[in-house]
């Protein structure tokens, strides 16, 4: 999701200093997606979609409460966000405070919104399909920020140029990385497509000489009679 779309990159870039803290970010966007888009996928199919309310009657069968996605996807993304902060600093003081501002920030997170927001557009027809999108596009994020903080951490012993230290060789990697994964989404959806423009161009070639190779012919003809 970072490298695809680049959502969620302010958290992305604050937080992978180190990458204990990122791995502890990392974990809480997982859980955060899997619970939110699933819980936002029952929403949408129950409450928000064009005549969902139809299991309260037939008299509802004509609301359209889409207009609420936004404000329903966001409420139920804070209240896990603060059932996240109210675990991480009960049990675990100390990423709680390498954490800082950025674990409530997660409630505003793009990537989170995202997650819920590409579910609805896709229209992932099961509840389970949802579930797997969330927790794949948690690990997705969460490994993202873990290559970054680790690329981090081995930078600070190498001879950057002054201008580009920090955030300049940051942005650099993180284009890098992006471009080298969407190298392989081109690899896995691309050939298939291609596949059958290139055989009707053949085709269209092989009839287009075969054509010329007739009027050859005919013109070989007339000039021995």
């Amino acid at each position: 999701m970072v490298f695809a779309t680049f959502l969620g990159m302010c958290s992305y870039l604050a937080v992978s200093k180190k990458v204990a803290t990122a791995v502890g970010l990392g974990a809480a966007v997982i859980f955060v997606l899997a619970v939110t888009v699933p819980l936002n996928w029952l929403l949408d199919q129950y409450l928000l979609q064009p005549g969902a309310l139809r299991w309260l009657g037939e008299e509802y069968r004509e609301f359209d409460l889409s207009f609420l996605s936004f404000i329903m996807f966001i409420a139920t993304i804070a209240t896990m966000v603060q059932l996240v902060e109210i675990i991480v600093e009960k049990f675990s003081p100390s990423l709680y405070n390498s954490l800082g501002i950025f674990l409530p920030l997660i409630a505003v997170n793009c990537a989170i919104l995202g997650g819920s927001l590409f579910m609805q557009s896709r229209e992932i027809p099961s509840l389970g399909l949802a579930l797997t999108y969330g927790v794949g596009s948690g690990i997705g994020w969460f490994l993202a920020i873990l290559a970054i903080a680790a690329i981090r951490e081995k930078i600070r012993y190498s001879s950057v140029p002054p201008a580009l230290r920090g955030l300049g060789i940051t942005f650099i990697i993180t284009g890098l990385m992006a471009i080298g994964f969407m190298s392989f989404g081109g690899m896995l959806t691309g050939g298939d497509e291609e596949a059958a423009p290139t055989k009707k161009i053949e085709a269209t070639t092989k009839a287009v000489q075969k054509k010329e190779e007739k009027k050859e012919l005919a013109k070989n003809t007339k000039t021995i009679y």
